[in-house]
């Protein structure tokens, strides 16, 4: 018997004895036995040998999937459900691939990193690859930002773009981002097509990096992209306002080259970039648990304690590749109070409707855009200038990016998601925490003798108070898939019919195109486009408010995330604080009796 029939036989019996995962099993006999895995196999062999089941099946359980951020996940030396030398270049041959079968055969493709760990290795080896296609290849010297690399793509009439960054994840993970010829993220029939020649990858071809830069098949770029895309948001400008003592973070990724950037291009010499923080790194050493996420508040507490210190009203936080920002600021009694992403999107369209309006820019024509789950508070905002909304996108900017081209980009007036990211202009189709950071700090320094959050309680007591939040159920490996599935499959056939003594009264299930009342479940219309595994579920007004529910695993993370909203009607100003504490208590109860609805599916 041979040693490679033992070796298969080995991982037949840890699978038929539950040490190994289906998946794992039908993907380690693949890389075992195709030959453009041979390289892999005596690794494999080693960990086989030593019954290092766990290892394997984490290495193995999946093919990494395409999400709704691209491919992202752990970092390894080898391993389908991991991000290596490997998938990145399967990740990269695919899209060359797919871009041939376009009848693009002398592509151009743009690509850039971030500072992560092994960033600018993958990026060389997805150059190399492309490259090896027989395409032209932009690469930036450097790191940069994800919406310079959108806007690159765009600017250098690109047909598509490749962004080495796993956003927030912790330092174990990386990720490849595929962008098409518009500068959004690649959508469909493309998304699919690009992943099914991913998943038919065999032997992938290569070139030498220096021999590829020295005959121009590689062309090293950066400053000249810098200057373009630098101006063009800092052009966009909608005030002279620039008094504003503050503080900026680039959480150790590349937000100085944008956020601080435009900022100081701008004019805002008030605000400071926040030292630990600054020094690119992919560990990301001086950021709570090393997990650079600007919507965590643990990540703020250290710059809330230098701003305190030092007299700032408004703190910035970009996250590693800067597409997303946090903003933390200072009420008006010396404590800095964290923002969500709705309250940051709410501000800052207000701020360029209010701006826009009063120049007697906006039309009915022109439109602001957002996510299911992002806060109807921008939408009644825009509607009150008069200005459409379309709100009805599945989560992922990469829908709002192809509304704005839908819909007309020279009517386009701002898009927003609840996960911190934002847009305005038509230079770029993905959010960028650089054009944030000029509207929140502008918008600030007009409020003379307000804060922002002053601004937010009036905006909720003329149009309601709205409020938000999140939480989620983390699942992780092949049993933490199976079980997300299962309450999946519980809230679409079995829901529940009330949280915290709220009667839910409809679902609006995106994955079969229905309407259904509850508590019978039963179909009381079609549902439209767009498509996607997502619930909503909504209570029938109950004494001045209303509660939403959305439920959908995630795209880029193993958990499955609920999103809770509330609107709850605002008598005057004296009643807004007696509304919010209400509102609150009422939103505890029901994100309790959800967690335990959850358990009890699971159990």
């Amino acid at each position: 018997m041979s040693v490679e029939s033992t070796v298969l036989d080995q991982i037949k019996t840890a699978t038929d004895h539950g040490s190994l995962s289906d998946g794992a099993h039908a993907n380690l006999t693949r890389w075992l036995t195709e030959p453009q895995y041979a390289e892999y196999v005596p690794s494999i062999e080693k960990l086989i040998i030593a019954n290092d089941w766990e290892t394997l099946d984490r290495l193995f359980w999946e093919v990494i999937p395409f999400g709704t951020g691209g491919r992202r996940g752990l970092m390894a030396e080898f391993g389908s459900a991991t991000i290596n030398p490997r998938t990145i270049a399967e990740s990269a041959h695919g899209l060359a691939t797919y871009l041939k079968s376009q009848g693009i055969a002398d592509g151009r493709v743009v690509i850039a990193h971030d500072t992560r760990n092994r960033s600018r290795e993958f990026a060389r080896l997805t150059a190399t690859t492309i490259a090896a296609h027989g395409m032209q290849v932009f690469l930036f010297v450097e790191y940069r930002s994800t919406p310079e690399l959108s806007f690159a793509v765009r600017h250098l009439g690109c047909h598509a773009g490749v962004m080495i960054t796993a956003s927030h994840n912790p330092p174990s993970d990386n990720g490849f981002k595929a962008y098409w010829s518009t500068g959004g993220q690649v959508l469909p029939p493309h998304d699919k097509g690009i992943i099914d020649c991913v998943y038919e990858a065999g032997e992938i071809p290569t070139v030498d990096f220096d021999e590829a830069v020295s005959t121009g098949r590689i062309s090293l770029i950066g400053e000249e992209i810098d200057t373009d895309y630098l101006s063009t948001v800092v052009g966009m400008s909608l005030s002279n306002a620039r008094e504003l003592p503050g503080l900026f973070s680039p959480l150790h990724g590349v937000g100085e080259t944008v956020c601080y950037e435009v900022l100081q291009r701008a004019g805002f010499n008030g605000i400071e970039i926040y030292e630990p923080h600054r020094q690119p790194s992919g560990e990301f050493p001086n950021v709570a648990d090393h997990f650079p996420n600007p919507e965590r508040t643990v990540v703020f507490e250290p710059l809330i304690a230098h701003a305190k210190e030092h007299g700032q009203d408004v703190i910035l936080a970009s996250d590693p590749d800067a597409d997303r920002l946090g903003v933390c600021v200072k009420g008006s009694d010396g404590e800095f109070v964290h923002l969500t992403g709705n309250q940051i999107g709410s501000l800052i369209a207000d701020y360029i409707v209010r701006k826009r309006d009063a120049a007697g820019e906006l039309t009915p024509q022109h439109f602001v855009v957002e996510t299911l789950v992002t806060t109807p508070l921008i939408g009644e905002i825009a509607k009150s200038h008069g200005v459409r909304v379309i709100d009805d996108l599945l989560v992922g900017f990469k829908y709002i990016g192809q509304t704005i081209d839908a819909e007309g980009p020279d009517k386009f007036v701002f898009g927003a998601e609840e996960s911190l990211g934002y847009l305005a202009g038509t230079y770029a189709r993905d959010k960028d925490a650089g054009i944030a950071a000029l509207y929140i700090t502008e918008c600030a320094s007009e409020l003379s003798g307000q804060t922002l959050l002053c601004r937010l309680d009036e905006l909720y007591v003329e149009h309601g108070y709205f409020w938000e939040g999140q939480t989620s159920k983390v699942c992780e490996g092949a049993e933490g898939s199976r079980q997300i599935g299962q309450i999946m499959e519980a809230f679409r056939t079995a829901p529940p019919q009330e949280l915290a003594g709220l009667p839910l009264a409809s679902v609006r299930d995106f994955g079969t195109h229905e309407v259904r009342s509850l508590p019978a479940n039963t179909k009381s219309a079609d549902l439209p486009e767009p498509q996607g595994n997502l619930l909503f579920f909504e209570t029938a007004p109950t004494e001045g408010i209303t509660v939403r529910i959305a439920v959908r695993p995630s795209g880029t993370e193993p958990k499955i995330k609920f999103y809770m909203f509330a609107r709850a009607d605002v008598a005057g100003e004296n009643q807004l604080m007696a509304c919010k504490t209400s509102t609150t208590t009422t939103m505890d109860r029901v994100r309790e009796s959800l967690m335990a609805w959850i358990d009890a599916a699971i159990a």
